[in-house]
């Protein structure tokens, strides 16, 4: 009888393996690490924080293995279903939704609690690459203000809920796949001079707009004061501008080198909150230092330029538009949730990604990467 030796387990993986683009998955390793030092000094004395945090990076890799073995071709039609299904769940959440803290995010689905606005992230941007891909070479005005319409229903839907920090992400996403597909710079330049003459506005005229009785009419009275806490936090020390003060004095104490793994005293003497999601970057600063967070962006640098340039040798229009928007994404969490415990942006609800802790946010995190990981795939497939 002849027996048939089975080839050894990393042959029998190779197929599934090939094509995974190393650069990247070293930019993933070298953020999960700190990730992971990060969380155990942070968390460690909140619960099972460590472990389920490792437990979630392990999930988010797991999707982004199984994605990255999907084509960017099925992923594009799995545009509108996703697209459809997100929003309907939006209205779902404003109709039967669950409110906590004064917010209606999450959704009873039976086995248990869903927010409906972390798939809008990836099936946003989705939507309009699929209509731009669709469009291609027959780009008009029209077409531009369709893709708008499509991007601002989830962004309104998930604003009004109130979910300012999600809603920007979403926003964010939208945009820079508009962006990509050849958004006219004469509609972009006037946008960004407003944008500018209205911050400075803002700063100028800080005494009269932040004062008690001055009602603005876009965002809401917590949203008001977070601004105005922004513009000046030692208004209010023990209160709204606690926050960013503890954040401002963690990362400063902590110096070139930092006070040592597991030796920060604002972070351990509890006098960061959050600090274990939204404000752990305080406490990584606090520890690791300056140099430190140098390191930390090194990594963050890496992904993203690593992803542009997986977006720039996509060999399709919704591949590049794809993988721009996802990788710019990633910049935006980053600057983001820096730049508001740092001090210079307002408090909003936005990880650091594979920092902070979060099962959504990292599964999210999966889904992005194994997006990238798909069109690289394809574009090494194109070139052998």
């Amino acid at each position: 009888m002849t027996v048939i030796e089975r080839p050894p387990l990393w042959q029998r993986l190779k197929p599934w393996l090939s094509g995974f683009d190393v650069p990247l998955l070293l930019a993933v390793a070298w953020l999960c690490f700190w990730g992971l030092l990060c969380m155990y000094s942070a968390g460690y004395d909140h619960g099972t924080r460590f472990v389920d945090h490792g437990r979630n990076m392990l999930l988010g890799l797991g999707l982004m293995f199984i994605v990255a073995q999907i084509s960017p071709q099925r992923l594009m039609a799995l545009a509108i279903p996703l697209y459809v299904f997100g929003v309907t769940l939006l209205i779902a959440t404003a109709v039967f939704g669950i409110t906590k803290k004064g917010a209606t995010r999450w959704l009873n689905v039976g086995v248990t609690q869903i927010q409906p606005s972390e798939l809008l992230k990836i099936a946003t941007p989705l939507m309009l690459a699929w209509w731009f891909q669709k469009r291609e070479g027959l780009l008009r005005w029209p077409d531009f203000i369709a893709a708008f319409a499509l991007l601002l229903l989830p962004f309104l839907l998930i604003a009004k809920q109130p979910d300012l920090g999600t809603s920007l992400l979403v926003l964010a996403a939208g945009l820079y796949v508009i962006f990509f597909a050849g958004l006219p710079w004469k509609l972009i330049v006037p946008a960004f001079v407003l944008a500018i003459a209205g911050i400075t506005t803002l700063v100028l005229s800080e005494e009269r707009i932040c004062e008690p009785d001055t009602v603005w009419v876009v965002l809401k009275e917590y949203q008001k004061h977070r601004v105005c806490t922004l513009l000046d936090p030692t208004k209010d020390p023990l209160g709204k501008g606690f926050h960013i003060i503890q954040g401002e004095i963690a990362i400063g104490s902590g110096g070139m080198t930092g006070k040592g793994f597991m030796q920060g005293t604002q972070t351990h003497l509890e006098f960061i909150p959050e600090r274990t999601t939204d404000f752990i970057f305080a406490a990584f600063g606090e520890e690791f230092g300056f140099m430190g967070a140098l390191g930390l962006l090194a990594g963050f640098t890496a992904l993203i330029l690593r992803g542009l340039m997986i977006a720039s040798d996509a060999p399709t229009l919704f591949s590049r538009l794809m993988a721009g928007a996802v990788t710019l994404s990633f910049f935006t969490y980053v600057f983001v949730n820096m730049g508001m415990v740092s001090g210079i942006l307002p408090v909003v609800g936005v990880p650091l990604p594979f920092i902070s802790y979060g099962g959504t946010a990292m599964v999210t995190l999966g889904l992005s990467l194994g997006l990238l990981m798909s069109i690289a795939r394809v574009r090494k497939l194109v070139k052998t």
